[in-house]
């Protein structure tokens, strides 16, 4: 009986999930290429967000540094801390910058996979009538 039930569940699963599948089309070149670029767009941001974060705790050092060097007066510690500071907000900067061209490749790819869609939504009503 439980081999039965098993068995039977099984194969409604399996005829359940077929009809899903048989009316999707393929996708047109234009929505692979939307969705490529946008995936890109989001891996460029992310790797961004990253290096913003180590870039904070370098400026973080930097600062510690100086104002360290400034009590001790070490004007060596207190010239690296000035010099991990600096660094620190470059690598910021470009940080920024990265994050925002992908964040423009993120919305490129949303703007040509949506000429995709509409390029396939023309093609069927063509074909439908």
């Amino acid at each position: 009986m439980i081999r039965t039930l098993i068995c039977s569940s099984i194969l409604f699963g399996v005829v359940a999930l077929i009809p899903a599948n048989a009316g999707a089309k393929e996708p047109t070149a234009a929505e692979n290429e939307g969705n490529h670029m946008e995936r890109k767009g989001n891996a460029e941001e992310k790797g961004a967000n990253a290096d913003k974060a180590r870039a904070t705790n370098l400026e973080k050092k930097g600062k510690a540094m100086k104002a360290e060097g400034k009590e001790s007066n070490d004007k060596s510690e207190e010239a690296t801390g000035d010099h991990l500071q600096k660094k620190g907000k470059a690598k910021l900067k470009a940080a920024d910058a990265r994050a925002d061209a992908g964040e423009g490749m993120e919305k490129a790819g949303n703007e040509v996979e949506k000429t995709g869609v509409t390029e396939k939504k023309a093609e069927a009503k063509a074909s439908g009538r």
